[in-house]
Formats: structure tokens, C-alpha cells, sequence
């Protein structure tokens, strides 16, 4: 298919309409067959429950061209499975993991003109998400439900190279012990956002929050897991029952492990400690991996060793084995990387 027209270089992170978005509905205790639609916009009741009460899950991952020219998706098998834990968290019916699955690469092979050409930096970014859609005016879960998919191109999440950013440990909570911070809820983004507005106004690029029960310990930022390498190059992530289950950061500790043959470890890890690691690395979706200089608490600073400049060495063969991974120049674990026929 001829890819569409588009600036793919000078991307920004920023939606663009494409043609296909996947639609499947729930009513009367089942889901229908589902669609591709060309519609961008849903309509629905003012009282939707999703408007009410924010019954809402969502997924995130991305289509990319690889070096041999393939599109393909990295790991949408789970991104299907944390999708089940998420709406059952909401009490909101699961869908299916194996139609999740097949629905991804149905909207990405509707939509394969806009996915960006191989070495343009710019990805395919695909939003899986879901709604209580029927009206629901007293405090209980909707009856009726929609599942959606839309894609759209985006760029590269750092432009120039990723430099390594400032965070500061956030006053607010993230999430509580028991809550909901351990799924992907559109309540808890929301949350987030009056603490990442602060942040920004004091400088700031990032929040680092602290477990809500003692605030002794590293949890994560609004949007992404913490990863740390300690001086004798160990890769630790934080431990809690309240962190979202990243699966780049599963992908990261896997690939420390198994191909950098590194030490990895997933435990507590104690604010205290964070001045004694080496390098320190946000992951997630968008960007991987961003690389963290400077972590500011109230006024006292605490400077990694791999500086401002860019990426600590182990962060970078991190980033550089997965991204090469995803990219098809390096083999991936078996079922890992889902070509789109």
C-alpha cells in the first residue's frame, strides 16, 4: 500500500484522524461481531456512564515498518491480558484477549498507509480503549459498553536524541494501597494531571511518586515505571502492588537479563537509596526509555553519575537491545513481535 504524504520526520506527538477505527458493542450480556467504521466521533446519552462515574479503561502500543520493510505490532498479547485485568478491576465485561488481538491488527492493516516508513523515527501509535456507554444516574456499573480502537502517526517522542530530564518527588499520591493503581484506568490519569501542570510550572519534567502509605518508597511517575542501574550495573525496578504492570519495563528486564546478561532485580526500592544508583531511566510506550539527570526533593538535589548530557551506558544498550528488538534487527524472543499480514 503507497504510504500517505505526510511529514513524517518533523512528526509531533499529537493526534491526526486516520481512515478505520475498530467498534464493538456490549448489550444484553454479550459482545456483537464487531466493525471497522470510518466515523471518528461517538455519539451518546448524556448520562452515559462513562460521563458520570468514569467507567473507563484504555491500552496503548504501536505498529511499527521494520528494517525488511514488515509492519508488526511488539507484544499485544499482553496489552490484551492487562486490558482484561483493568476492566474487571471496573467491573466492566472482558474482551476478549484473542479478539483484542486480531482487532489490533485488523485497524492497523485498514490504516497501513499511514503507519511511517522505516528509519523516519515516527511510529504508529494504537489506542485500544473502552466505555460504559448507556445512561446510569445512580452510583453502579453501566449495562452497556463500547470497545474501540483508533490509530494515528506520531513522531519520534524525543526530537534530536533523548536528553536526560529533571523530576522532582511529587507532594500529591499516585495511587492508594488497595486502589487502582496497578490498571490502566483513564481515573487515575486524571488524577495525574494537576500534578504534572505543578511540576512543569516549578521547571520540572517529571513527577516521582512515593508509595501513599509511608512515602519511604519509589513508586512511579504518571505515565511511566521506574527503572534504576546500581554502580556495579544491576537493573532494578520498583516492587508495589500499586504500580501499573509496564510492559516495556517487563520487556527491559527481560532483555538486561537475558541478552546483556545483567543482574536484574524487582524489589522496594527506598528513596533513600536513589542517590547510591548509578543511572536512573523512565519506560513506557512512548518513549521507551527517557533518561533521568536530576531528581529534585524540596530544594535538595540528587545528581546520577551518568550526567545531563545523555543516556548512562547500560540505560543506552537497554534502550539501543529493545528498540533494535522491535526494529527486526535484533531476533526477538519467541512471540514477541506480531506481523500484520
Amino acid at each position: 500500500m503507497e504510504k500517505k504524504n505526510l511529514d513524517w520526520e518533523n512528526m509531533g506527538f499529537d493526534y491526526m484522524q486516520t481512515d478505520k477505527r475498530y467498534v464493538s458493542n456490549y448489550k444484553d450480556g454479550k459482545w456483537d461481531d464487531g466493525a471497522l467504521i470510518d466515523d471518528a466521533n461517538i455519539v451518546m446519552n448524556e448520562c452515559a456512564g462513562v460521563l458520570q462515574y468514569a467507567q473507563t479503561v484504555f491500552e496503548g502500543l504501536k505498529a511499527y515498518t521494520t528494517e525488511s520493510g514488515k509492519i508488526v505490532t511488539f507484544r499485544p498479547d499482553l496489552n490484551a491480558s492487562r486490558m482484561v485485568d483493568s476492566a474487571r478491576r471496573l467491573e466492566m465485561p472482558v474482551f476478549p484477549e484473542e479478539r483484542f488481538v486480531d482487532a489490533v491488527a485488523e485497524v492497523v492493516k485498514a490504516n497501513a498507509a499511514y503507519v511511517p516508513p522505516y528509519g523516519s523515527g515516527a511510529t504508529l501509535y494504537i489506542r485500544p480503549y473502552m466505555f460504559g456507554i448507556n445512561p446510569v444516574i445512580g452510583v453502579k456499573p453501566a449495562d452497556e459498553y463500547q470497545f474501540r480502537i483508533f490509530t494515528t502517526p506520531v513522531g519520534p517522542y524525543f526530537k534530536g536524541g533523548a536528553k536526560p530530564i529533571t523530576i522532582c518527588v511529587s507532594d500529591f499520591d499516585r495511587a492508594a494501597p488497595h486502589g487502582t493503581g496497578h490498571i490502566k484506568a483513564g481515573l487515575n490519569y486524571a488524577m495525574s494531571l494537576h500534578a504534572i501542570v505543578t511540576a512543569h510550572a516549578n521547571g520540572f519534567d517529571e513527577n516521582m511518586y512515593l508509595d501513599s502509605a509511608t512515602r519511604t518508597k519509589v513508586e512511579e511517575t504518571g505515565g511511566a515505571n521506574f527503572i534504576f542501574v546500581t554502580k556495579d550495573n544491576k537493573v532494578v525496578t520498583p516492587h508495589s502492588s500499586t504500580i501499573l504492570p509496564s510492559i516495556t519495563r517487563r520487556s527491559i528486564m527481560y532483555v538486561a537479563e537475558h541478552y546483556l546478561g545483567l543482574k536484574v532485580e524487582e524489589r522496594d526500592v527506598y528513596f533513600d537509596e536513589v542517590k547510591d544508583f548509578a543511572e536512573c531511566g523512565l519506560c513506557g510506550t512512548a518513549a521507551v526509555i527517557s533518561p533521568v539527570g536530576k531528581v529534585v526533593n524540596h530544594g535538595e538535589e540528587i545528581c546520577f553519575p551518568s550526567g545531563m548530557e545523555k543516556m548512562g551506558p547500560i540505560t543506552q544498550k537497554l534502550y539501543d537491545t529493545l528498540t533494535g528488538i522491535q526494529m527486526g534487527h535484533i531476533e526477538a524472543p519467541e512471540g514477541w513481535i506480531k506481523v500484520i499480514e
